[in-house]
């Protein structure tokens, strides 16, 4: 009991030992407003998320209760526009945790809220995040339906990074569905917008892309013109793990050419990178090659000590992607049953829409056909009454004016079907229509109209 008491005790600074001294301070004040009655929910609820967003990397559980309790605060007090913002981020961390229905779920009631309130910029941000969950589960034409909803936002918006970031994830989805041409379209004209922008981060991941599409299609050249100005950008930011990436693809590219001496040199820099960042799938990918590039120079000593390298980096992430393999079957299980469920229910609620509309069309057609009868059979009797020639050609006008705009309600669908929607071609389907009308009101004109008209006066003393 004791040792749990220690240990309990300890917690809050192992914890503040996590944060950096200006982490920390922000999360102070957080915790100040959360202890505080005196602030309003609203601030409250926000103050939630806020923390959230420096739990979420190294306490992403922690980041989960955060989020849930300012979800309940949201649901207690009507807080829509932080309750699309909790539910956006319990979809980022559901997502990270292998959770992909729970995560598409908060998604999607992030989306709706955001999409009630005409938040575009936000809504535009969760599509995207929609589209990358499906891609990530191999549900490719999904995923693509998902960022081209985000693409169209953020142009409505004038979102160039948006824009940018949109064209990326189109670009990846077609490429990891086998469209490398259509890929490398999309890459490019993200490409173009980053350059404008400058944002190097985001244009060395696009570089790289590009590159690797080049380099899958044997074009060597323009993929090493790719990975050097990537390098460049690499070598600006200073991200070991992403030096180690491009001298990799550098130095594969320069041993597929047969430039042995130059390869050796760009894998021996990316490997020192990726030793540097501590990454055992870097570090792996970096020896397979270098072991090759030996074995080719009949240095066999070196070549062993890079595979044996490279297998001990392997065998120490292997267990990693046995268990990541597992959680990704049983994900999949779970998406594609979550899918068929949410289908079934769609299907199931449109068949039902369909079916009230269908009985209230059905119904109001009846009434306006009984109503129409009974107007007809009012003109017919009206030869028992006599009424002026004005009035009578009122009536029989009136009544071929609704005969005719019922057939038009009638024949509407059909007409878009044949026409296509061509407001010419419905024109002349309508001028049909009355074509067809007008001998039938001249007819009832002429017959009814002797009928329904009072008789003249004769002049005194006229026989």
């Amino acid at each position: 009991m004791r040792w749990t008491v220690f240990i309990l005790f300890l917690t809050p600074y192992i914890v503040l030992a996590q944060f950096s001294d200006e982490e920390q301070r922000q999360i102070d004040s957080l915790n100040q407003i959360l202890n505080y009655d005196q602030y309003h929910d609203t601030v409250k609820a926000l103050a939630y998320v806020e923390k959230a967003s420096y739990y979420y990397l190294k306490f992403p559980d922690t980041a989960i209760a955060l989020c849930t309790r300012s979800l309940e605060l949201c649901n207690l007090h009507n807080l829509d526009a932080v309750r699309a913002k909790s539910y956006g981020w319990l979809g980022y961390l559901f997502n990270h945790q292998g959770k992909i229905v729970q995560a598409l779920e908060c998604y999607d009631n992030s989306l709706r809220i955001f999409e009630e309130l005409g938040d575009k910029e936000s809504a535009a941000t969760i599509l995207n995040s929609l589209g990358y969950i499906y891609t990530s589960q191999g549900d490719t034409e999904n995923g693509l339906t998902y960022y081209f909803k985000s693409l169209k936002v953020q142009k409505e918006l004038g979102n160039k990074i948006g824009i940018a970031t949109a064209l990326n994830n189109i670009g990846y989805a077609n490429t990891k569905k086998g469209d490398e041409k259509q890929g490398l379209e999309y890459y490019l004209k993200s490409l173009k917008i980053l350059e404008e922008l400058g944002d190097k981060a985001k244009l060395a991941y696009s570089i790289n892309n590009i590159g690797v599409i080049y380099k899958n299609q044997g074009n060597f050249e323009k993929g090493l013109e790719f990975f050097n100005r990537c390098l460049k950008l690499q070598k600006e930011l200073g991200y070991n793990e992403g030096l180690a990436t491009t001298y990799s693809n550098i130095g594969g590219v320069e041993l597929a050419m047969g430039k042995l001496s130059i390869a050796e040199k760009s894998l021996s820099l990316g490997l020192k990178r990726a030793r540097e960042s501590g990454s055992p799938r870097h570090i792996s990918a970096l020896a397979k090659q270098l072991s090759a590039l030996n074995k080719r120079q009949s240095n066999y000593g070196k070549a062993l000590e890079m595979f044996e390298l490279h297998i001990k980096m392997r065998d120490s992430i292997k267990n990693e992607e046995t268990q990541k393999a597992t959680i990704r079957q049983q994900t999949k299980y779970e998406f594609e049953k979550a899918q068929l469920v949410k289908e079934q229910k769609e299907k199931e609620a449109a068949r039902i829409v369909a079916e009230e509309t269908s009985r209230r069309d059905n119904l109001q057609y009846s009434v306006i056909l009984i109503a129409i009868l009974v107007l007809f059979g009012g003109v017919l009797a009206l030869g028992f009454i006599n009424v002026s020639e004005r009035m009578a050609e009122g009536i029989i006008f009136f009544s071929f004016l609704i005969l005719f705009e019922f057939l038009l309600l009638l024949a509407d669908p059909y007409i878009d079907n044949w026409s296509g929607g061509g407001p010419g071609f419905k024109l002349l389907f309508n001028a049909g229509i009355a074509a067809f009308i007008f001998p039938l009101h001249s007819f009832f004109e002429s017959r009814l109209k002797g009928r329904l008209v009072k008789p003249r006066n004769l002049p005194a003393g006229g026989r």
